[in-house]
């Protein structure tokens, strides 16, 4: 069940935000073969005040954050790292430099999913 938050700069189209969205998902499905009914993704907005990168108050950026299931090797995880860098790049037009991806393992007796039971009690 990966769940991603999606953090980049406002100043988006819909169009792109929505493509962002649409991409990241793919990326994950091709990526680590989740199925496309697990995959969450939020996008989150941060005004360019907000912002410092390499001491440059608003500066270009994206951060990725996906908290998946425990148990995928490092392999897939490289292949996801690289999926969502190009489907954040592709998608809302900034430099890959630019793109940050933090992957977190989550034990499954941590990870909550459909109708409230944790992913080890629903046999992930």
């Amino acid at each position: 069940m990966p769940i991603l938050n999606v953090q980049i700069m406002q100043g988006h189209t819909a169009e792109q935000k929505t493509r962002l969205l649409q991409s990241v998902s793919d990326a994950v499905v091709q990526s680590i073969a989740a199925p496309l009914a697990s995959v969450r993704a939020v996008l989150h907005e941060v005004p360019p005040a907000h912002v410092i990168v390499a001491g440059e108050i608003g500066k270009s950026m994206a951060q990725v954050d996906v908290a998946l299931i425990a148990g995928r090797d490092d392999d897939k995880k490289e292949a996801l790292i690289g999926a969502l860098n190009r489907a954040v790049c592709d998608s809302i037009g900034i430099s890959g430099a630019d793109v940050r991806v933090i992957v977190r393992d989550v034990p499954k007796i941590d990870m909550g999913v459909a109708n409230g039971v944790s992913a080890k009690a629903a046999g992930r």
